[in-house]
């Protein structure tokens, strides 16, 4: 089988969803999008720490222990989104056979647990200082360590089997499984008594943090959102090259075989 054949959209109505299943395709649109995603990455996530670590005001209570809330905050959020970016490409790859999905969860599942072991380090730090101990067995925090090895378990089963389309199989079902965790973590804080304080930013009220810590916050969380993707498409690129490559030395394997 060679490249086009495993990326081959089938006929009828699922033409228009599986028009960027080309290798060829894939690559030139990814190609024009991934040194946007990289710069504007980078931008965001230099103006946020920068604006956060040096210049944002230090917490009234926490004082500047609280900076380490501009790297800790959006990796949080980015472990629990990029899963649900892997849960997304999961069921798109049960429901429709889409095999740049199954690629994108492959590549997303690193991506996902570097931050989410980012969350973990930068939550030990922080709570430190602030609760006398690099651990406990708080709710929301065993539930973002359940999170990790929910990636660490995808990630293995992926590449467990011989077959990649059963590798594919047993990760997507592991993946849509483990999206129970995602609203344990979330509402964690309002569920159990925990050391986490609620959540200051909300979309149903105004964010209960000064504007002049918010911003730079915010600016971390973009950049560092730009920079999640940037890695996924980045590595996403190279296992379609790595493909077509293998596809190449196989075909010509066969020729001077014959």
């Amino acid at each position: 089988m060679d490249a086009s054949t495993a990326f081959a959209p089938p006929a009828g109505g699922g033409r228009n969803l599986h028009r960027f299943a080309n290798p060829g395709r894939f690559l030139r649109a990814s190609g024009r999008v991934l040194p946007w995603l990289a710069a504007a990455g980078l931008l965001l996530t230099g103006i946020g720490l920068l604006w956060g670590l040096f210049f944002a005001p230090a917490d009234w209570q926490q004082g500047d222990a609280v900076r380490i809330m501009y790297i800790h905050v959006p990796a949080a959020w980015l472990a629990s989104g990029g899963y649900f970016a892997l849960a997304l490409a999961s069921l798109a790859s049960l429901v429709w056979r889409h095999p740049l999905a199954d690629l994108a969860a492959a590549e997303i599942g690193p991506v996902g647990a570097a931050a989410t072991a980012l969350c973990l380090g930068t939550g030990s730090l922080w709570g430190k200082p602030m609760w006398g101990a690099w651990w406990v067995w708080d709710a929301r925090l065993t539930s973002v360590l359940v999170l990790f090895f929910l990636y660490l378990g995808h990630i293995a089963l992926v590449r467990a089997f011989d077959d990649p389309q059963r590798g594919a199989r047993a990760g997507s079902i592991l993946a849509l499984v483990g999206v129970v965790n995602l609203p344990i973590i979330k509402f964690s804080v309002d569920w159990w008594n925990t050391l986490h304080q609620p959540a200051t930013i909300t979309l149903t009220g105004a964010p209960t943090m000064y504007v002049g810590m918010l911003w730079p916050l915010l600016f971390s969380a973009l950049g560092f959102s730009f920079g999640f993707a940037a890695l996924v498409v980045a590595r996403m690129r190279a296992a379609v090259m790595e493909r077509r490559i293998r596809a190449l030395l196989s075909a010509r394997a066969r020729a001077e075989a014959a």
